[in-house]
């Protein structure tokens, strides 16, 4: 998303304001190196997750999509799809056994087994991959996530046809990947938390991360990026906005 689709304040400073941690946050640090949360702070992974928050989705796309049955699979996945009167006519023999993790066609697979190829199902193979921008106007924070339906490189589907292929994929999609932040409110900090003891509200130091109001998107650092997506996943289902956006861009 470009960053002008966020709304900007004129009467603030062209120059972003840059936040002192040090002495913002000097009287909450303790000598064990922990520190509370300030009570004021949007918390990056609680926000993106709070139902009262206007969240609209802004610039859903796909970046790579495969749909096949050409591709090779594994010989088991092959055999697996024999039906039982098929296997018991053609039982796993040393030789079938030691081809179980070798890549091939269906016809090379039921060449190797003594078959017609028609007596095999081929699977469709999917991946779809892409990413879509949240935003808030009211918090003037926008963060890129990336989706997907697997983080195989292919799911294996057996339908008939691809579009029932595509929709029984996605019927246990995921977020996965970097997340970045574009952050534009600098009246208020931003900040999240990859670790925290859920007895207290006291955290390790390096746990928590200071997002600085910028004109530009930033990267999370892997293990906060991680922390977004599992609490993403945690409440997914009560997030309809994610789902109704991603089912529609690939249908």
């Amino acid at each position: 998303m470009d960053s002008s689709t966020l709304p900007t304040q004129t009467d603030m400073d062209n120059t972003a304001m840059t936040l002192d941690n040090k002495e913002e946050h000097s009287d909450i640090e303790s000598e064990s190196g922990t520190q509370t949360i300030d009570p004021n702070a949007i918390i990056l992974a609680e926000a993106l997750t709070d139902k009262a928050i206007s969240w609209q989705i802004h610039n859903c796309k796909i970046i790579k999509k495969t749909v096949t049955q050409d591709l090779p699979l594994p010989f088991l996945y092959h055999y697996d799809s024999l039906d039982d009167a098929v296997k018991q006519t053609h039982p796993l023999t040393p030789a079938l056994l030691a081809q179980f993790n070798t890549p091939m066609s269906a016809r090379e697979a039921a060449q190797l087994i003594g078959i017609d190829e028609e007596l095999l199902s081929s699977p469709w193979q999917v991946k779809v991959t892409g990413s879509l921008v949240v935003f808030s106007e009211a918090l003037q924070l926008a963060v890129r996530l990336h989706w997907t339906n697997t983080g195989k490189e292919t799911q294996q589907i057996y339908t008939k046809d691809a579009a029932d292929a595509i929709i029984t994929a996605f019927k246990d999609w995921q977020f996965f990947g970097r997340v970045d932040v574009l952050y534009k409110n600098n009246k208020q900090t931003l900040i999240s938390i990859d670790e925290q003891n859920p007895n207290t509200q006291e955290l390790p130091a390096e746990s928590l991360l200071t997002i600085e109001a910028s004109g530009d998107y930033q990267q999370l650092l892997a293990t906060h990026a991680l922390a977004v997506i599992m609490k993403l996943e945690a409440d997914k289902a009560e997030l309809p906005w994610f789902d109704k956006a991603i089912l529609s861009r690939i249908e």
